[in-house]
């Protein structure tokens, strides 16, 4: 009987520590993390899909009509600065310099003759003037006819690179026919648009005004070598998208790039009075992102917040939160809305500091 009591007892003991055991357990798990968004002036890297371009890109088109006699360059070949391309065949032009050459011969001897006539009086002034006028009019002739004789034969303008030549050898070119085209890759320019509040941003963020550097994420996703320079800001807005385009130069001294790539530029962009929130502090439904706020009751109710821009584990909120505001930062997987819960604050520069502390 003494030992029926014992185990009785010793039974009671061990389920009493049991469910306070589980008391505790259940009012350690119901004690959650809160922190509210942080304030700051701070910067960070934003990508731009930008449109790559040569410093100079031309199309060569034909000045005359003919034959295509010769091509002397290949596609993709580099040449340089007055480097013979293309020739027309050219008979027909030479045909026209010599013509123009004898009309000029026979004006000039007919002014002679006038001009000794002239000195005789044998005929009038307007006679000798009208025969120099002639002649003027041949030697100009020759001087077009040169010209034409010329474009039958297409050089470089500049150093560069050959594109793709539409044509073979023994075409018909009529006048103004695409050649090719030439590109002078020995830098690049990058385009791209950026809104009106990083753009207001980034005026009037006079401290790092002279800091124009910008990186190239290749289409392979890794970075060009080179950092480039922020040049040129267009003068107006695009009314329809509320952007403005921004043009940056790189080098490409290994002829890396070329024109038509795709790439995009990281800027670092200035945000004044910034709302910084944790990402670990959000979840998404549906393409939009929500937070817990958590009142001063305990009660839990979620809230849609829209995003500016992020950086590493953080979020940068447009709006949907203020800074006063206490949002649950562990377990939002675990709550859902008007929960009561306990919670233990923790400033928002400590959480940000441990997330750079866990990425470093």
């Amino acid at each position: 009987m003494k030992r029926i009591f014992m185990l009785t007892g010793l039974c009671a003991i061990l389920c009493h520590i049991g469910c306070t055991t589980k008391e505790v357990k259940t009012e350690e798990e119901s004690k959650y993390t809160v922190t509210s968004a942080l304030k700051i002036d701070t910067s960070f890297t934003k990508e731009y899909v930008s449109q790559i371009k040569s410093v100079r890109n031309i199309e060569i088109r034909a000045l005359e009509k003919g034959f295509l006699q010769t091509i002397y360059v290949d596609e993709g070949q580099s040449v340089k600065a007055g480097q013979l391309l293309f020739k027309i065949m050219p008979k027909m032009y030479e045909a026209e310099l010599d013509k123009a050459l004898a009309e000029s011969k026979s004006a000039e001897i007919e002014l002679q003759n006038t001009k000794l006539l002239s000195d005789k009086n044998v005929v009038s002034k307007n006679e000798y003037a009208m025969a120099k006028a002639k002649l003027d009019q041949a030697k100009a002739e020759i001087t077009m006819a040169k010209f034409h004789l010329s474009a039958t034969e297409i050089r470089a303008p500049f150093d560069g690179t050959i594109d793709r030549i539409p044509l073979k050898l023994g075409s018909l070119v009529d006048e103004g026919e695409l050649l090719t085209s030439l590109s002078d890759n020995s830098q690049m320019f990058a385009y791209f648009n950026v809104s009106e509040p990083e753009y207001l941003n980034y005026q009037t963020d006079l401290k790092n005004r002279g800091n124009k550097k910008v990186s190239l994420l290749l289409a392979n996703n890794e970075l060009l070598k080179y950092e480039g320079n922020v040049e040129t800001i267009e003068s107006e807005f695009d009314s329809e998208t509320g952007n403005i385009a921004f043009r940056a130069r790189f080098p490409n001294p290994d002829k890396l790039l070329k024109n038509g790539e795709t790439g995009k530029v990281q800027m670092t962009m200035p945000l004044k009075n910034a709302l910084i929130i944790p990402q670990k502090a959000t979840y998404e439904i549906q393409d939009k992102i929500y937070v817990f706020v958590v009142d001063k009751k305990g009660t839990v109710r979620s809230r849609n917040i829209t995003i500016s821009s992020q950086m590493p584990d953080l979020y940068v909120v447009d709006s949907g939160l203020t800074a006063d505001e206490k949002i649950l930062l562990d377990g939002v997987q675990k709550v859902k809305d008007d929960d009561k819960i306990k919670s233990e604050f923790i400033a928002p520069r400590a959480v940000i500091s441990r997330l750079q502390l866990k990425a470093e």
